[in-house]
């Protein structure tokens, strides 16, 4: 059981890696849209998302979660003619068709016969499949029998990794996917790695280790309220799924609090009393909707505050913009006026959705606050606007140089992906020792960094 890799193997994004089961037979595990500096394998200067390998080996696709650099590529998959199942988690296989349209409608066509064709399509080929139990995989699969089972990796709703297996050898192989942090809003914490013989290990954060996430609603609070004394705009590009909801959730406890206080002294916060959330991304906005109806699997914590008659992501402060219209009304009107609020758009490294306007529009006003709370891939804008504009610099919008005047944040606590200690506990969970590690999903000097330390802790071989 070998894996090549179409994507993030020296590199973050355009996850996608083959495991054969045999010589004739493989499965695909996850098939992701490239982004920022990195590209396919087709040329030095390509950024071509057509699957450029050979799927008549492929007998399934395998799903870990569906953000778009591990699903992006589905519809160039399905056009190459993949027919097979696509095996997911039930939350996975409620979102997935929303992150596909928006896909279709982004890359390929905003044609509505061939949009619903495809979606329709993805639906007959999917197989939601439930946490923590074993299937087994069809017999014409491979020449011997296996199995697979995803377990829950606490990085957005229906996210996991999965192990495969060899029925009769116990052989198992386990993928990362992209694992969360512990402690992180909504979620449960990953589920505790049992065993692998050959654990392939995502590295995005390999080399570095989180601020604290215990006292982040803290942080996120006090660079909200130093932003606000610039009476501009906090402008904060994040994921439509998970950091959107997670930000969500973290920003109505601050309001609740907030007004707790409010009632027990008498004294107005000035910040929070009226402060406005905008949250302008109908992507976003559909995926909190699913997020809303799938509370069985929220955290113990999140449940509670339902119970006690909140609504973490559906509070009065909430403004949700859906028509193109609206959107373009709100940047003018924030251009203009600049009143203090929090705007919460796609994408989170600043490639295209609404953000852009906004960037374009209040980039240069010293009023406005940009506030990055994920990963910032190289060659994406906001990487750019991270490096540069603390300096004054500049960055290149659609194909625009934008100066940057805004005052530019990062809250490190705030990623989605385990730090190097997190993933150095997932191998430590083990019942026994992981045999070999590979490390993908992660740029050189954090794979350099984590192989190091796993070397140096294990004695494991890691490639």
């Amino acid at each position: 059981m070998d894996v090549i890799h179409h994507g993030a193997f020296e590199g973050v994004t355009g996850s996608c890696h083959e495991l054969f089961l045999d010589s004739d037979h493989s499965l695909l595990v996850d098939c992701g849209l490239f982004q920022g500096a990195e590209t396919s394998g087709s040329g030095a200067n390509s950024n071509a998302q057509e699957i450029d390998f050979d799927i008549s080996k492929v007998q399934a696709l395998v799903v870990t979660h569906c953000h778009i650099d591990h699903v992006g590529r589905l519809p160039w998959l399905l056009i190459a003619g993949f027919v097979g199942p696509i095996y997911c988690t039930k939350a996975t296989a409620l979102l997935l068709p929303l992150v596909i349209e928006d896909a279709l409608k982004i890359g390929l066509t905003r044609n509505a016969q061939i949009i619903d064709a495809v979606i329709a399509r993805l639906h007959r080929q999917l197989r939601p499949t439930a946490y923590d139990k074993w299937i087994e995989l069809p017999t014409e699969f491979a020449s011997e029998r296996f199995k697979l089972r995803f377990r829950q990796a606490g990085h957005i709703l229906g996210s996991a990794y999965v192990e495969i297996e060899n029925v009769s050898t116990h052989y198992r192989v386990v993928f990362s996917g992209d694992l969360g942090c512990k402690n992180t809003p909504l979620l449960p914490d990953p589920t505790p790695l049992e065993r692998a013989d050959f654990l392939l290990l995502e590295s995005t954060y390999g080399d570095k280790n989180h601020e604290s996430r215990i006292d982040r609603s803290q942080r996120l609070k006090a660079v909200v309220e130093r932003c606000v004394e610039n009476k501009g705009v906090i402008l904060i590009p994040a994921f439509s799924i998970g950091r959107t909801q997670e930000l969500l959730y973290e920003l109505e406890d601050i309001i609740h609090t907030a007004r707790e206080q409010e009632a027990e002294t008498g004294e107005v916060n000035k910040v929070w009393h009226k402060m406005t959330v905008i949250l302008d991304s109908p992507l976003a906005v559909q995926f909190t909707k699913q997020y809303r109806t799938m509370k069985n699997l929220w955290d113990e914590e999140a449940r509670k505050r339902l119970s006690d008659d909140r609504h973490p992501l559906n509070f009065d402060r909430l403004l949700t913009v859906d028509e193109h219209s609206e959107h373009e009304r709100i940047v003018n009107l924030l251009q203009s006026s600049g009143d203090p609020c929090i705007v919460i758009a796609a994408s989170g490294m600043c490639t295209g959705g609404r953000m852009l306007n906004y960037l374009k529009a209040l980039l240069p006003d010293p009023r406005t606050d940009v506030l990055f709370v994920g990963y910032q891939a190289a060659g994406t804008p906001g990487r750019d606007i991270q490096q540069y504009g603390p300096d004054g610099g500049y960055v290149e919008l659609d194909h625009e140089r934008v100066w940057i005047k805004a005052g530019i944040y990062t809250l490190g606590g705030y990623s989605a992906h385990a730090d190097q200690q997190e993933l150095l506990d997932f191998i430590d969970a083990t019942e026994e020792p992981v045999k070999r590690i590979r490390l993908i999903h992660g740029e050189a000097d954090a794979r350099l960094a984590l192989a190091a330390k796993i070397r140096e802790r294990y004695g494991v071989s890691v490639t």
